[in-house]
C-alpha cells in the first residue's frame, strides 16, 4: 500500500507568538509538514507560489497586506492551494467576504488544537470546513438574506394595492370575515367582496391565508 503524502502546509499571521504556537500543533501532526511561514498577506503570496502547498492557514488582520486581499491575489493566480481563514474575528461580513473569495473554511482562533489539525487535514481533502460559531453566524446571515428577499417582494405586491385595498387586506390578515371588515370600514358587503377580489388578483393569490402571509411578510 502506497504511504499517503503528507499535507503541505504554510502557516500566516502578523503575530510571531501565534505562528509559533500553531507550528507547535501542527507540526508535530501526523501527515502535516509546514513548509512555509509569512507574516502578511505580502509575505504568503511569495511563500504560496514558491512552496505550492496543499492548505493555507492564513491570519485576515495583517500589516501591509491583509488576508482577504492576499485571498484575492492567490485566487487570481490560479494557486491550487486551499485557504483556511485563523481569525480572532468572526463577524458577518468577514464570514461571508472570505468564503465569497475562495476560501475553503473558517476557523476562529480559540478553536482546539485537536479541531485545526483535523480542519487542515479536511480541507486538503476537498471538504470545507467552519467552526460551529462560523457556521450559526453564517445560517444567520442566508436567513436574514431570505427573510429580506420575502419582506422586498412582498412590499413590491402591495404596493400594487389602492389605499382601500390595502386596509381591506389588513382586515384579511387579522382574520376578519367580509362581514366585519363592511362593518369596521363602513363599506357595503358588496364592495368589501369587490375589495377582496381585487387584493386577491393584485396579489397573485388564491385564498385568505396567502393574503395575510403577504401582509405579515412585508412588516
Amino acid at each position: 500500500m502506497a504511504e499517503l503524502t503528507a499535507v503541505r502546509l504554510v502557516l500566516v499571521d502578523d503575530d510571531p507568538l501565534v505562528r509559533a504556537g500553531l507550528l507547535m500543533i501542527l507540526g508535530g501532526a501526523e501527515g502535516v509538514d509546514v513548509v512555509g511561514e509569512a507574516a502578511d498577506g505580502r509575505e504568503a503570496i511569495d511563500v504560496v507560489v514558491r512552496e505550492r502547498p496543499d492548505v493555507v492557514l492564513l491570519d485576515i488582520r495583517m500589516p501591509r497586506m491583509d488576508g482577504l486581499t492576499a485571498l484575492r491575489h492567490l485566487r487570481d493566480r490560479g494557486s491550487a492551494a486551499r485557504v483556511v481563514v485563523l481569525t480572532t474575528f468572526d463577524t458577518d461580513e468577514l464570514v461571508v467576504t472570505a468564503l465569497r473569495e475562495g476560501a475553503a473554511g473558517f476557523l476562529v482562533k480559540d478553536t482546539p488544537p485537536a479541531d485545526i489539525v483535523t480542519a487542515v487535514r479536511r480541507v486538503a481533502m476537498g471538504e470545507p470546513m467552519l467552526s460551529p460559531s462560523v457556521t450559526s453566524r453564517l445560517i444567520d446571515v442566508v436567513t436574514r438574506q431570505g427573510d429580506d428577499a420575502r419582506r422586498r417582494a412582498a412590499r413590491a405586491l402591495l404596493a400594487r394595492l389602492t389605499s382601500r385595498e390595502r386596509e381591506v387586506a389588513t382586515a384579511v390578515a387579522e382574520g376578519l370575515s367580509n362581514a366585519e371588515i363592511a362593518e369596521s370600514l363602513h363599506l357595503g358587503l358588496a364592495t368589501v367582496k369587490t375589495h377582496v377580489g381585487s387584493v386577491f388578483a393584485k396579489l397573485e393569490v388564491t385564498n385568505r391565508v396567502q393574503v395575510a402571509r403577504c401582509v405579515q411578510d412585508a412588516v
